[in-house]
């Protein structure tokens, strides 16, 4: 499995950009020093902060993990999937196909320990997603809206309102996620 470097890529994003740490910041509503020191690979920033990192940089969270492919087939191993391990709490995601910027779904799969949690992913115009519980059992938190999902259950949803991931098991989960990406 292969560890991906967000750090590295979300400074590469913002200086293509042309945007400085506070601006970013200021756009994220994360301090610049929490920017700088993701950047840096001191911190790696919840799920839902990345997601508000990527809408700030005007991309998809799928574009932490892999630059465009020009193949229209691909296979993603089990044992080469990038993987994202937050140190905020214990919960990592793998991305489960090329997550470029051509592709109009981007799937993934959570994985949370017990008491893991996503972090507050923010409320995204447009697309939808549908997700899977493979191991476990999670609450999604929509709004103020709760849903306990066991093993086998799915949803779909358009993320209108914030909304959180928490493993509510006292083993691992796994939730595959697919987005529909709304693209410009």
């Amino acid at each position: 499995m292969s560890s991906v470097n967000v750090g590295e890529r979300i400074r590469q994003l913002r200086l293509g950009l042309g945007m400085s740490v506070r601006a970013l910041a200021a756009k994220t509503g994360f301090s610049p020093s929490l920017i700088s020191q993701a950047e840096n690979g001191q911190v790696t920033p919840s799920i839902g902060s990345l997601e508000r990192i990527a809408m700030a940089l005007g991309v998809s969270l799928g574009k932490f993990f892999a630059e465009p492919e020009t193949s229209t087939v691909h296979l993603v191993r089990a044992s080469a999937r990038p993987k994202l391990t937050s140190t905020w709490s214990p919960v990592s995601i793998e991305a489960l196909a090329p997550l470029d910027e051509a592709g109009k779904l981007e799937p993934v799969m959570l994985i949370m320990a017990p008491e893991g949690r996503s972090g507050v992913f923010p409320a995204a115009p447009g697309g939808e997603k549908f997700a899977l519980v493979v191991e476990g059992e999670v609450t999604l938190r929509l709004g103020d809206e709760g849903h306990v999902l066991r093993k086998g259950d799915a949803i779909t949803f358009t993320p209108a309102t914030p909304y959180e991931w928490t493993n509510i098991s006292t083993g691992p989960t796994q939730v595959v996620i697919v987005t529909e990406r709304v693209l410009p």
